[in-house]
């Protein structure tokens, strides 16, 4: 921190806040009688208050975002120079930044070949679903127009992503939602006895956990379902990665009832998972839509993508005499050049950095550090994740399973950010269910830094449970 903006005073800064703006995801009614907390500077890991506090953050931006770090000075000047040369112009043309990145984007995935550019994950994923439902009137009659949706997945904020949301409490009271979104049971280990699957292990739960969307395929009518959307590690609803045996079945199924197979890499994607450019690659699938927003350019542009095959592709300009066979779409600021720029010299960074092997390393020893934690902490039910996406699951009885108060789950964040540490929480996610403890630390995570989040969340606990 230089320390600059201290010089100044910020109460114009502060009231201007608690007078227009409305942030996400918070209960205002806390600052009629307090400050709003604003991040006024970034660098590396940490982040400043406009009190000059500084704080380790451990959630990359508060939602998994800043996957290389603040005050990158590489990707501001790629962003500067783009702007200045060619800030804009509408999709239907091209741009030298957009045509760069999709290349060396598609270098990452093989397999895929087309890429779309949006603004948000919540338009990447509305993409998908429409291309899914025009394909099911160019070549099914109308009928295919089903998709499938897991529980506790979180694919976005618009009423069609809502459509698809497997987090009840987020979809409350934003009723009525698209028809034809059908929700698949979820894939989590740790409480595989909600799904009558307590007797098994390992590939063969995974199996059946698979099994579990084909009994839906097969009740809703494989005629009628056009597509899967699922996420490759749950991200808001738990943490949750599926067991051995669960993706191959979940593929085999696919193909054997014509079904599309879209995976929402919005959190995942660009490195986040480790050793992988993407969480898919991890299980050996081959997607035909893969979407993508948040650490595609690290929060220093917006920019989100949805990654499609040739064959779908293809799909959209078999009749060029067809007025209707295109698809007919614009997001107006996925012709925005900033983003691509930036998202290249991001990638630039996550490959010359080794950041995809750092995020392994580090990842390896956070769950270590976690699982330590669980030996000394009875409230630690669970510890799961992968790379550096991880989570620990806090119960009241590790035999019941029965979660934790959310209003303690909340202290604990709370005892952390007394110690100059964020980190994070499901929340608002699945009813009852808002009791693990979330951590997303930035790829350039250092042991120093994953000992002091571990270390901040031991004391938290000890204060809150004893």
């Amino acid at each position: 921190m230089d320390g600059n903006h201290l010089d100044n005073d910020l109460s114009s800064v502060i009231a201007a806040d608690k007078a227009n703006v409305w942030h996400h995801l918070f209960q205002h009614k806390a600052l009629e009688e307090n400050d709003p907390r604003i991040i006024v500077e970034g660098k590396g890991m940490r982040v400043w208050d406009q009190n000059g506090k500084e704080w380790l953050d451990a959630v990359s931006g508060g939602v998994w975002t800043v996957n290389v770090g603040y005050g990158r000075e590489s990707i501001a000047k790629a962003v500067h120079d783009q702007i200045l040369k060619m800030c804009y112009f509408a999709q239907a043309a091209g741009s030298v930044p957009g045509a760069q990145f999709a290349e060396k984007l598609i270098e990452k995935m093989p397999g895929m070949s087309r890429v779309y550019y949006v603004n948000s994950g919540s338009e990447a994923n509305e993409k998908a679903f429409k291309i899914v439902r025009q394909i099911a009137h160019k070549k099914y009659g109308g009928k295919k127009t089903k998709i499938l949706y897991r529980d506790r997945d979180y694919h976005g904020s618009t009423l069609a992503t809502m459509s698809a949301g497997g987090q009840m409490e987020r979809n409350m009271q934003y009723g009525p939602f698209a028809p034809d979104f059908v929700k698949v049971p979820h894939c989590m280990e740790y409480r595989k006895h909600e799904l009558g699957l307590d007797h098994l292990e390992g590939e063969e739960l995974g199996i059946a956990m698979a099994n579990l969307i084909e009994e839906v395929i097969l009740r809703e009518g494989p005629e009628t379902v056009g597509a899967l959307c699922l996420e490759p590690v749950t991200a808001g609803g738990g943490v949750i990665e599926a067991p051995e045996g669960y993706w191959p079945r979940v593929q085999e199924i696919c193909k054997q009832y014509e079904v599309l197979l879209h995976i929402d890499e919005v959190v995942c994607g660009i490195g986040r998972t480790g050793t992988e450019w993407f969480g898919y690659q991890h299980y050996g699938i081959k997607p035909d839509f893969v979407t993508m927003a948040k650490g595609v350019a690290s929060g220093y542009a917006a920019i989100a993508v949805m990654v499609t095959t040739e064959d779908v592709f293809n799909m959209f300009k078999d009749d060029a005499s067809d007025p209707m066979n295109y698809f007919r779409d614009i997001s107006t600021f996925g012709g925005c050049t900033a983003g691509p720029a930036a998202a290249l010299e991001n990638m630039r960074i996550i490959e010359d950095e080794g950041l995809l092997e750092n995020c392994t390393a580090m990842g390896a020893r956070m769950r270590s550090n976690l699982e330590a934690l669980m030996e000394k902490h009875e409230v630690i039910g669970d510890v799961r994740g992968k790379g550096l996406f991880m989570g620990a699951e806090l119960v009241k009885d590790r035999e019941t399973k029965e979660p934790t108060d959310e209003a303690k789950v909340q202290a604990v964040l709370a005892e952390c950010g007394a110690q100059g540490v964020i980190i994070g929480a499901t929340n608002r996610s699945v009813p009852g269910r808002n009791n693990t403890l979330c951590f997303s630390p930035a790829l350039i995570a250092t042991e120093a830094d994953i000992d002091a989040i571990t270390a901040a969340v031991d004391v938290a606990l000890t204060r809150v449970f004893g």
